[in-house]
């Protein structure tokens, strides 16, 4: 299958840059044996599921991974995105700088903000490069009792890329689920950001169990597909987390006819992935499962998810669940009827 059968035109005034209330936003409820279907209120999502149903949301939390900070000694500006701690190093990381050019084995990097945390201080060293560019990144802390309270203090929120602003002290809020425990993240599983408590009421009031599982979504979200045929290409791997009682809950919903309904491409690519055995069990592991059409989908019976980048793998992954046709078709309608895409936009229910 060919990557351009994945392509649309967006308008760039349709990329949402600043989040609605939780649960403002609209829904686009998508039949797939209809083929059909209609625009609802997020707040209505409790009516478009039954009594008997299982929600499974991912519950990693995005931490300020963004430094932002100047080259010791010459001053110039950089930025560093952590992207995770090299294994068995507790303040090693793997990492993005900019500018990647000027910044080689053995740079020093400085960073504080003395408006927002006066005192707090890091400084990293750059100990190694591996060859897609990112640096491993040795990093000294003062000022805070960690390094993560340190970099909670200074660190800026890691906004996507078509996110074309600065961060501000409302992103820290707003760009985090209210499923939210288990820090680790450098992007929000976005399809949970619409949630609020007095939905999570209503859904339990309908009836609706709530389940947790533990995927930290990593940079290689927005990686693009840069091959031509979609089985050529390869997802990063993320690191997820099984608990015992989801899976009990799973089994349960199952036995009792309901359904087991994914938030997010990240939740849907945990189930999945803990159940290629055959069975799904509980546990940790590593999520290298790219969902594309053709797979057969074995834990999620229904995704409630957003708008996703032309060409991306998170919208093959949406086309693997509802049908490709009926997918490119939905978001024409999304585009012509005015919906907000991506992490802030609105929301898409396939049932």
């Amino acid at each position: 299958m060919r990557v351009d059968e994945f392509d649309f035109e967006l308008p760039l005034e349709q990329i949402a840059q600043e989040p609605r209330p939780r649960g403002e936003s609209r829904l686009l409820v998508v039949d797939r044996a209809a083929g059909t279907w209609r625009e609802a209120g997020f707040r209505e999502l409790p009516s478009c599921l039954a009594p008997g149903d299982l929600l499974v949301g991912n519950d990693s939390q995005v931490f300020p991974a963004r430094l932002v900070g100047r080259r010791d000694p010459s001053g110039g500006r950089v930025e560093c995105l952590l992207l995770a701690r090299e294994a068995g190093k507790t303040d090693t990381w793997r990492t993005l700088v900019h500018p990647g050019q000027k910044l080689k084995v053995g740079a020093r990097m400085v960073f504080e903000d003395r408006a927002r945390a006066p005192g707090i201080r890091i400084v990293g060293h750059i100990v190694a490069r591996d060859s897609f560019g990112r640096r491993s990144v040795e990093f000294a802390s003062s000022g805070a009792a960690t390094f993560d309270a340190a970099v909670d203090a200074i660190g800026h929120v890691p906004l996507p890329p078509y996110i074309s602003r600065p961060d501000t002290a409302a992103d820290r809020e707003r760009y985090q689920t209210v499923f939210a425990r288990a820090r680790g993240s450098v992007a929000a599983p976005t399809a949970g950001l619409h949630f609020d408590p007095a939905i999570l009421d209503s859904l339990a009031v309908r009836g609706v169990g709530l389940a947790t599982v533990t995927l930290h979504v990593g940079y290689g979200t927005f990686k693009p597909v840069r091959v031509e045929e979609v089985e050529d290409h390869v997802v990063d791997p993320e690191p997820y987390e099984i608990p015992p009682r989801t899976v009990e809950a799973v089994r349960e919903t199952r036995a009792k006819g309901g359904r087991v309904i994914a938030v997010g491409t990240t939740t849907t690519r945990a189930l999945e992935a803990a159940s290629l055995g055959g069975t799904f069990h509980p546990g940790a592991g590593r999520a290298d499962l790219f969902i594309h059409p053709g797979h057969t989908f074995r834990t999620v019976d229904a995704l409630l998810t957003n708008f996703h980048l032309p060409r991306s793998s998170l919208l093959m992954l949406v086309a693997a669940f509802a049908g490709k046709d009926l997918t490119m078709a939905a978001y024409r309608h999304a585009v012509a009827e005015g919906f907000r895409f991506y992490s802030y936009g609105d929301g898409m229910l396939i049932r």
